[in-house]
């Protein structure tokens, strides 16, 4: 059974279709690319999944269960976590403090509890989960630094960490290499495959082709809001119609 299934999925914005008749899955344990050119609707597709938008038409499952249109903190409980194209940090808390927010569905605080100080035990795992990831991220000697003091690729990693901090069954990064030198892009590739090696699935929208190409294990291409092709790295690469809607002259160089 595929962790993710998207059927016939379309979703309107008064008579604009931004998604239409999509249909595809993605296998528990790989890495895959959603990718078309802008105005596909790949966003769109990321926010229905994750529960910001309800389907107008079809289903999404996950994990066999139809979570359609269910709200945002529902889904991610499930274990179905999305990052953002923008860096999304509290940027006056400490890179710990920003791993610990991410650590709430696993570990909820009661007020009650906490003021009579006998949820200790959970938070001190809390302090100890955060503490491996961040380490997971080569962030551990930047625990006690304000997240607004990272450098930008520091800085996605940090928000990857928040999002792996959830506990994921499976992770939708939004365009993770956005803003990243080559170096940083390097480094992002390194951290997005040590996350799927500790079991976590991946589906990500990207535009750097080359990022695509070296790390995902099959695409899903759109365009116009529908399926244009799937297929391997290779395939997507050598196909007319990709070539000719979103890649270009990209395809050869990647």
């Amino acid at each position: 059974m595929p962790i993710l299934e998207v059927r016939d999925l379309t979703r309107r914005f008064g008579g604009l279709f931004a998604v239409s008749d999509l249909t595809f899955s993605v296998e528990e344990g790989e890495i895959r690319g959603l990718i078309g050119p802008n105005g596909a609707g790949k966003t769109t597709t990321f926010n229905v999944i994750s529960g910001f938008y309800a389907p107008s038409e079809g289903r999404v499952l996950f994990l066999g269960d139809d979570i359609s249109g269910m709200p945002t903190n529902a889904i991610a409980a499930r274990g179905l976590v999305r990052t953002f194209q923008a860096t999304t940090l509290f940027q006056e808390l400490t890179v710990l403090e920003n791993v610990l927010v991410g650590c709430h569905l696993t570990a909820r605080t009661d007020p009650f509890r906490a003021l009579l100080g006998t949820d200790r035990p959970r938070q001190e795992a809390a302090h100890a989960r955060a503490a491996e990831i961040l380490d997971f991220f080569g962030l551990g000697e930047r625990r006690d630094d304000p997240g607004m003091s990272l450098p930008h690729g520091l800085q996605r990693a940090l928000g990857m960490a928040v999002a792996l901090a959830a506990d994921p069954k499976l992770l939708l990064l939004d365009e993770p290499f956005t803003g990243m030198n080559p170096e940083e892009t390097r480094r992002m590739m390194d951290i997005v495959r040590k996350v799927r090696d500790r079991g976590i699935t991946i589906l990500l929208v990207e535009h750097d082709m080359q990022a695509v190409m070296g790390l995902c294990d099959r695409i899903t291409v759109l365009n116009f809001g529908r399926l244009l092709t799937e297929g391997t790295p290779e395939e997507v690469r050598r196909h007319s119609e990709v070539i000719e809607a979103y890649l270009g002259s990209a395809a050869h160089a990647a």
